[in-house]
């Protein structure tokens, strides 16, 4: 698995499109476990996205952080198997959203733990993870 991540508008996209020029591209509906993701082609990169989005969804949940983390570790862990067995490239796009003001809402100050700590468990399941700004790409792990 391959995690590119930056903030809003930082290149990202085009970065993964240059990279993965066949993959197929899964944008994650709200509410949608990970290994739900039923796309996968055997020898075809996948590249999830829309991850701002889904963990927006997240804030209506009755989840506490801690059981959000417990389910996308699993979730994690069976995609990557997954993606494996088919020979699948998996790529994640993120956002970053841990470099700007604190928000004064507490539903975006949990948007934003959440989103440190969703990115933070995908990075430890990656085998790359790639920072982008200005449309440079700078290697972070791999």
């Amino acid at each position: 698995m391959q995690l590119f991540i930056g903030g809003a508008s930082a290149g990202k996209r085009d970065a993964v499109k240059q990279r993965f020029p066949g993959a197929v591209w899964w944008r994650l509906a709200p509410g949608q476990r990970l290994h739900e993701v039923d796309v996968m082609l055997p020898n075809t990169p996948l590249v999830l996205h829309g991850l701002f989005e889904w963990l927006t969804a997240a804030l209506d949940s009755d989840f506490s952080s801690d059981e959000w983390r417990a389910q996308w570790r699993e979730d994690l862990q069976r995609l990557n198997q997954t993606a494996a067995e088919d020979n699948v490239a998996l790529v994640i796009i993120a956002n970053e959203l841990g470099r700007g003001l604190v928000p004064i809402a507490r539903d975006q100050r949990r948007l934003r733990d959440l989103s440190g700590w969703f990115t933070q468990d995908a990075a430890a399941h990656a085998e790359q993870v790639w920072y982008v700004r200005h449309g440079l790409l700078q290697a972070l792990k791999g």
